[in-house]
């Protein structure tokens, strides 16, 4: 693979092309910004309309801003708040207070996802979701999962730990990972082409107190933005700097070990060079006792020139990341009374992973030399990205956008599988050595004391797979945009070369059944009186291979017009999008052989969707849109019917309306929607275990169609000034209306998906105390699409306390002490059985391969702000 001098080149192109350039005369204006009951306001954001000129409020709720001449008039927005337009002349000696009302819904907030303009959730014709940076903070513990699943329409699952969340959103048969559902960063997405392996998105970025908001959009006009999608987009917008200084540190202490650093510092570097820096070190022995640590770190930054009169930026933002987490996949839960419980290990102690720090360090021969797994890492990520981002006004309403990214990543993702892919569950002694052959007088010792096992120890015999994962992208967006009277016309075009790795080597380990297994050695001797060793200090003698030696590049293009139209009563959306993706497979048939499958594919194919939104009141507006889009296979999908032949590459075909309803009145908010989608030809991808060598694992293609149809909603209501509840709800009915050589599952319901979910809550915040109970509840689901094991639903519950105090006479210097609990009721649902095992799970048996939500864990925060 390339180096990462791809990267650096770019990284210092960027940084020589940013350069300082003049600006002409202007005035300032500077104010306070207050809530209805006088409170300063933190962190408004304050735009000169029509120019590139901006600023947010301090911690006081001050602000201070040039205004170039000819601008008429300026906009606050704030997440919760209705947006204010005031006009320049209203200043008076240079002051311009402004007070903002609340708005629960945040009608009024200016998105920048999924529009090329920029417009209020209110005026969009499409479901949408916002969380800002309050929340986004309060919100993370484990995982994105932790974030996501708040969101209407997702279901989320984060048992696995901090990265590799699985998402599912509106009934699509993603298997997981964002499939359908690109992850962004400030408009970008962290990877362009889903596919080429099977890491997720979120294994390269991580949350940080860096960020503004989430924005989510959802729905089939995600189609026509950046990168694509089909299902929605999530979009995490960074803070900028401004005038006005903003510096945050936090500590968090957690059960389990648990100590993590974050940081940020914003402000102001010189006239129109304004800057960002965010990052955090983290180091983590939990959330489960497993003898491999957590520990990293991310930085970010980015900083901002504004420029030609304030009709130009520039925004250059960078990311370092070097961090290791722990990954958990599903083990054998006692199944014995039908409840599907954590196990009692060997020792008497509940068992909550199979993961032991006693089971690494091995090495074995490949044909490529002596491989030593890098499994005590979890998943590795180093690397990083450098990005830009120039906007220019040219005047007479016309505008151009562009974006250009280049990343690189060192990534492994390692992880200890859910058994041996033949017993899969606990065995005992003698059934142990008799399926393997193994004569009786093979003994067996615990290799941490020498001492043997007692007889009635039960064993556990596990795969390890370790998967290197490296990734370069570099990607580029430019658009250009055009207002004549209602309409607003864009023209664009999206451009992405990816690389990444898909090399796998698997090896077999034993241990004992107890929470992070002790390594189990076993020794006999033969016939002709040799000592042998079947298993040396865990490692089982000869399992050690490596079964993929595979590249895959992506390359893709797409041209873009679109139309909105804002009219009195109503909007319009109207958009189309064409792409070609080409791809480029290399995979080595026969590990060593040095004989490779070699073949490029390609397909294009057209998107188009439109929208219309009806203002029937100042609060209540409908809106129904409908589209016809598709997705581009996973290469990783792409088989060979013979050496150098690949198997079809064509797109699959996706439908998709939605009608909903988004009202405001007073203290209450409510939106609603019912939506309906399908999808046709879908290549579905599974990771399974190899029927023709069960001890090593697969990617099995099948051919798929679905439909989905569900009902949202999302309320708030202010019971008063200090106290909110808010709730959401999502019913689906989805199913297979075709499945590729399995016709019996036609009908049946989409694997890991429920089709009841909702949430509620109370928040209360004072000002000085805060408080936020909610309850995330998940409907039962089936584990397969053979729909054999139905999986029981179960509740999350979270609790978040704070107490904000000031430090000093300065208003803009205080601390938050916080508490939170995840999980706290401590419920221990099953979030997924086994995939490896798929459509051939039972429900029945002692054992059951399953994974559990985290368990219950108490968070401490003390956050910093100056």
């Amino acid at each position: 693979m390339k180096t990462k001098s791809t990267f650096y080149r770019i990284s210092s192109l960027i940084g020589s092309f940013f350069l300082l350039l003049s600006v002409s005369a202007q005035s300032t204006i500077k104010g306070l910004v207050t809530d209805a009951d006088g409170e300063g306001l933190i962190g408004v954001n304050i735009n000169v309309v029509g120019s590139s000129f901006g600023t947010s409020t301090d911690l006081g709720g001050m602000y201070m801003i040039e205004v170039p001449a000819g601008s008429d008039q300026l906009e606050f927005n704030y997440i919760g708040y209705s947006r204010v337009v005031v006009n320049v002349s209203d200043a008076s000696a240079g002051q311009l207070n402004v007070v903002m009302s609340t708005d629960k819904l945040a009608f009024d907030e200016i998105l920048v996802t999924s529009t090329f303009s920029g417009r209020t959730q209110k005026d969009a014709p499409m479901s949408m979701t916002v969380l800002d940076a309050a929340k986004l903070s309060r919100l993370a513990s484990n995982s994105q999962a932790d974030v996501l699943r708040t969101v209407p329409g997702i279901t989320a699952e984060g048992g696995g730990g901090e990265v590799a969340t699985n998402l599912f959103v509106r009934g699509f048969p993603s298997g997981g990972q964002y499939a359908f559902t690109p992850l962004q960063i400030d408009g970008i997405p962290i990877l362009s082409t889903f596919g080429l392996n099977s890491s997720a998105h979120d294994v390269f970025f991580r949350n940080d107190i860096g960020l503004r908001s989430l924005e989510f959009v959802r729905g089939g006009s995600s189609t026509l933005f950046g990168a694509g999608s089909v299902a929605g987009i999530v979009n995490y917008n960074s803070i900028r700097g401004s005038d006005d200084p903003v510096n945050k540190v936090q500590f968090e202490w957690a059960q389990g070990g648990r100590a993590k650093v974050d940081m940020l510092s914003a402000g102001k570097l010189a006239d129109k060079l304004y800057y960002a820096v965010s990052g955090f070190y983290r180091y983590d022995e939990g959330p489960l006792e497993t003898g491999l640590n957590t520990q990293g770190y991310q930085l970010r930054g980015n900083v901002k020139k504004i420029f030609n009169e304030g009709n130009s930026s520039l925004v250059v933002s960078t990311q370092i990341i070097d961090d290791k987490v722990q990954f958990y996949l599903p083990y054998p839960l006692d199944n014995s009374a039908g409840e599907r419980e954590r196990p009692i290990g060997n020792d008497g102690e509940e068992i909550f992973t199979m993961l032991s720090g006693q089971l690494r360090d091995f090495s074995f021969d490949t044909p490529f030399g002596r491989f030593k797994s890098p499994i005590g890492d979890g998943v590795s990520t180093k690397g990083g990205f450098a990005m830009m981002e120039l906007k220019h006004g040219f005047g007479n309403n016309w505008s151009l956008s562009a974006k250009a990214k280049a990343a690189s990543y060192e990534h492994w993702f390692n992880l200890f599988l859910d058994g041996d892919g033949v017993h899969n569950t606990p065995e005992n002694q003698a059934g142990y050595l008799e399926d393997r052959e193994l004569p009786d007088n093979a003994s067996f010792s615990y290799t941490d004391t020498g001492e043997p096992l007692a007889n009635d120890d039960l064993l556990f015999e596990n795969r390890v797979l370790d998967r290197q994962r490296d990734m370069e992208e570099l990607v580029a967006e430019i658009n250009l945009t055009k207002t004549i009277n209602e309409h607003n016309f864009t023209v664009g075009t999206f451009m992405a070369n990816t690389t990444a790795l898909d090399n796998n080597w698997i090896h077999n380990v034993l241990g004992d059944f107890s929470n992070s297994p002790r390594a189990v050695s076993i020794g006999y001797t033969d016939a002709d009186g040799n000592d042998v060793s079947y298993s040396s200090s865990g490692y089982v003698e000869g399992s050690g291979r490596k079964t993929a030696n595979k590249v895959i590049e992506s390359a893709k293009i797409a041209f873009y017009a679109a139309d909105e139209i804002k009219m009195d009563k109503w909007n319009f959306d109207i958009g189309v999008r064409w792409e070609r993706a080409s791809g480029q497979i290399s995979s080595e048939s026969g590990i060593g052989s040095n004989n490779f499958n070699k073949a490029d594919v390609s397909a294009n194919d057209f998107a188009v969707a439109i929208a219309a939104l009806y203002k029937m009141r100042d609060n209540l507006n409908i809106y129904a849109n409908f589209s016809r889009g598709y997705f581009f296979p996973q290469l990783r999908s792409v088989k060979f019917s013979a050496p150098g032949t690949a198997q079809s590459y064509e797109t699959e075909n996706v439908i998709q309306g939605e009608v909903g309803v988004k009202m405001a009145s007073g203290d209450f908010s409510a939106t609603g929607a019912v939506f309906f989608n399908s999808l046709t030809d879908r290549r579905n991808v599974d990771f399974v275990n190899d029927p023709n060598d069960p001890s090593n694992v697969i990617e099995f293609v099948q051919l798929q169609d679905t439909r989905t149809f569900g009902i949202e909603a999302n309320v708030n209501y202010a019971i008063t000034s200090n106290l909110d509840f808010y709730g959401n709800f999502t019913w689906q009915d989805h199913e297979f209306s075709t499945v590729e050589g399995n016709p019996e599952q036609e009908g049946n319901s989409i694997a890991r998906i429920p089709n009841i979910m909702g949430m509620a809550g109370l928040s209360y915040d004072d000002g000085s105390f805060d408080a936020n109970l909610s309850s995330n509840f998940l409907g039962s689901k089936f584990a397969n699409n053979s729909n054999s094991v139905e999986l029981d639903g179960f509740n999350i519950v979270r609790l978040d306390l704070g107490y904000k105090f000031g430090l000093s006479d300065q208003s803009d210097q205080s601390v938050r002490l916080g508490f939170s609990v995840f999980n706290l009721l401590d419920a221990d649902g099953v979030t997924e059985g086994s995939p490896r095992q798929g459509n051939s799970q039972v429900a029945g048996g002692e054992f059951f391969v399953g994974r559990p939500i985290l368990p219950r864990r108490i968070f401490l925060r003390a956050t910093f702000e100056f």
